[in-house]
């Protein structure tokens, strides 16, 4: 009885943590091109802090390098963010 009870509590757990991977993705819609503009300014600037992060710690980007561009992006990224945000709230 035991194990008929942990293997439905396994079970449960597997469908809750399985659950969000099963969902389709939610889609943007495209019908207001101004919000779908800023969220793929978002998404790049982004991707440019993470892949600057990765060359920075794989060693082709020099400390200096990094710290000039760092800034940049981050600010980038930031602006990006709140104009996504205050989009989104409006």
């Amino acid at each position: 009885m035991s194990v008929l009870l942990v293997f439905v509590a396994a079970l449960a757990a597997l469908g809750f943590v399985a659950l969000p991977l099963l969902r389709p993705p939610v889609a943007v819609v495209a019908d207001d091109p101004a919000r779908v503009a800023l969220l793929e300014e978002r998404d790049r600037a982004i991707a440019a802090l993470k892949e600057l992060e990765l060359d920075h710690r794989a060693g082709t980007i020099s400390d200096g390098d990094y710290r000039a561009l760092v800034g940049r992006l981050r600010r980038e990224a930031t602006e990006a963010l709140r104009a996504t945000s205050s989009r989104a709230g409006a």
